[in-house]
């Protein structure tokens, strides 16, 4: 999901076959959740509510990313932690936030000099000189899981492209951003909930090569 995503509102449309919706005291979401449903939000829909897998397998960048730990292994940590002013980290860190209802496994969490901490993202990928959306909001839900979890402020993002020479790009967050990363977790907790069939992407070219596409 290295392209920029669109967030469709959603119609409210029954759909045969779906689920009973759920309750919404038995229900988390993940971070993956949240990137599938910026990347279309059907996909919610057909693997929440229908319990139709995706077999990401067969996905180039998928079946790359998985490698993604190895590769980590080769970056110099010690250059990435002199360079992004870091004191402390934490790795491969999963976190739950029982407020706002959803979990991740942070890559990386940093904790700065000036006493705030971050996420660090691996992507194997190519930085294309901009941050796409789904990038972004994904470090803004880490950014809330390590507010939520270890208590200090989140005030920037790392995410490093592999494919880019290890090239680390930063992100500045506004509280907007997490407002809005947060609007996405509700968003994607009422179609599970209420077990109703959303608009799909508006960007046609991504349902190519989708598992659900003959069946959307």
């Amino acid at each position: 999901m290295e392209a920029e995503a669109e967030n469709g509102s959603g119609c409210v449309q029954e759909q045969e076959g779906a689920r009973e919706p759920a309750s919404e005291q038995e229900v988390f979401i993940t971070v993956s959740d949240a990137l599938e449903y910026l990347f279309c939000p059907r996909f919610i829909f057909f693997e929440r509510c229908l319990m139709i897998p995706e077999h990401q397998e067969r996905r180039y960048k998928v079946l790359k990313g998985r490698k993604l730990h190895g590769v980590r292994e080769k970056v110099n940590r010690d250059y990435l932690r002199k360079k992004l002013k870091c004191v402390r980290k934490e790795v491969s860190v999963y976190l739950t936030s029982h407020k706002h209802k959803f979990k991740g496994e942070v890559d990386e969490v940093l904790f700065l000099e000036d006493g705030t901490a971050a996420p660090l993202d691996y992507k194997f990928a190519e930085f294309k000189k901009t941050i796409y959306r789904t990038h972004k909001y994904q470090a803004a839900l880490y950014g809330l899981l390590i507010r939520e979890h270890f208590g200090v402020d989140v005030k920037r993002g790392f995410i490093c492209y592999t494919r880019s020479n290890n090239y680390v790009a930063e992100i500045d967050f506004r509280e907007r951003d997490f407002e809005v990363a947060k609007q996405i977790v509700r968003e994607i907790l009422e179609i599970i909930q209420r077990g109703y069939y959303p608009d799909g992407t508006r960007q046609k070219a991504r349902c190519v090569d989708c598992t659900y596409r003959n069946i959307c």
